[in-house]
C-alpha cells in the first residue's frame, strides 16, 4: 500500500552545507520534519554542489518519513556566479553589475533544462536573458 502524503513544500538551502539552525530548522520543524535527519539526507544528496543554493521539494508522509527532490540552483544565483556579481542591481535599467556571454548563457540553460518549461535550449536562453536583464546583467552577443 502506498504511503499517504501529508504535505509537500519547497525549501532552498546551501548544497552540502545545510545546518539545522535557523532559518532551515524552524521551517522544517513547523512542517513536521526532523531537522537533523533532513540535513543529513540533504547534505549527502548535494555534497558536490559545495555551498551553492539549491531548491528542494520535500514530500512529507503520514508516518513522518519524507522524500527529497533536489532541483537545480535558481537562475539568479547561476547568473550572478557567471557574471561574478555580488548581487543584482537595484536599478537594472541604469546600473549594470556585470556581463554574461552567450556561451555562458547556453551552458546555464542546458543545465536548467529539466527544471524549465522551455521546449528548446534557445527558448530557455531567452528566458534566462530576460532574468539577467532584470538583474542588471548585460548579455554579450
Amino acid at each position: 500500500m502506498a504511503k499517504k502524503v501529508t504535505k509537500v513544500f519547497k525549501i532552498m538551502a546551501p548544497g552540502g552545507k545545510a545546518t539545522p539552525a535557523p532559518p532551515l530548522g524552524p521551517v522544517l520543524g513547523a512542517n513536521g520534519v526532523n531537522p537533523g535527519q533532513f540535513v543529513t539526507k540533504f547534505n549527502e544528496a548535494t555534497r558536490a554542489l559545495n555551498g551553492r543554493i539549491v531548491g528542494c521539494v520535500v514530500t512529507l508522509y503520514h508516518d513522518r518519513t519524507f522524500d527529497l527532490e533536489i532541483k537545480s540552483s535558481p537562475a539568479s544565483e547561476l547568473l550572478k556566479e557567471a557574471a561574478k556579481a555580488e548581487k543584482g542591481s537595484g536599478k537594472p535599467n541604469q546600473e549594470k553589475v556585470g556581463k554574461v556571454s552567450k556561451d555562458a548563457l547556453r551552458k546555464i540553460a542546458e543545465g536548467k533544462m529539466k527544471d524549465m518549461n522551455s521546449a528548446t535550449v534557445e527558448a530557455a536562453m531567452k528566458v534566462l536573458a530576460g532574468t539577467a536583464r532584470s538583474m542588471g546583467i548585460e548579455v554579450e552577443a
